[in-house]
């Protein structure tokens, strides 16, 4: 069994999930693949997001696991504009606790997210979650296209 396919059956335990305080822009750009990476230009979009947007914050053992953001600017329904899990933590549930979460926050009739083509495992996971796909936009990033989801209509926390 591959180590992917065991990660996927050892959920994290206790996830516990909350508002993003302004405060938090430093703990989340330490679990952002972007801002780990040296992207200079995503700490100052997390903070825009931690005080300007719908930013929860997973947690799990007193450490950050991941965070999600809905805005509501899409044709005025809400949007996961990010949606970012510590690398150490993915494929064990946190990504999909937090879109479990987006859901049942959401106060628009629809919510959507997108990803690209080339993100399979966020493909995966909206797939699981009954994400139907709603639309595909090219030009966005060159030679990968941006791939639209819908949520289900109504959702339940495990």
């Amino acid at each position: 069994m591959s180590a992917a396919m065991e990660r996927d059956q050892v959920p994290v335990p206790d996830i516990t999930i909350r508002d993003a305080l302004t405060t938090d822009g430093p703990l989340l750009a330490q679990v952002d693949s972007a801002a780990v990476a040296g992207n200079f230009g995503r700490s100052a979009e997390i903070q825009h997001w931690v005080t300007t947007a719908d930013t929860r914050i997973a947690h799990s053992r007193g450490q950050v696991t991941g965070y999600c953001v809905t805005e509501y600017t899409f044709f005025g329904q809400a949007f996961v504009t990010m949606l970012m899990v510590a690398e150490n933590t993915r494929g064990l549930g946190v990504g999909a606790r937090l879109l479990l979460d987006a859901q049942q926050r959401r106060n628009t009739p629809k919510l959507f997210t997108s990803t690209n083509l080339s993100n399979q495992p966020m493909q995966r996971l909206l797939t699981r979650l009954g994400w139907q796909s709603a639309g595909i936009v090219y030009g966005l990033d060159d030679g990968d296209p941006e791939l639209f989801f819908l949520a289900p209509a109504d959702t339940q926390l495990p």
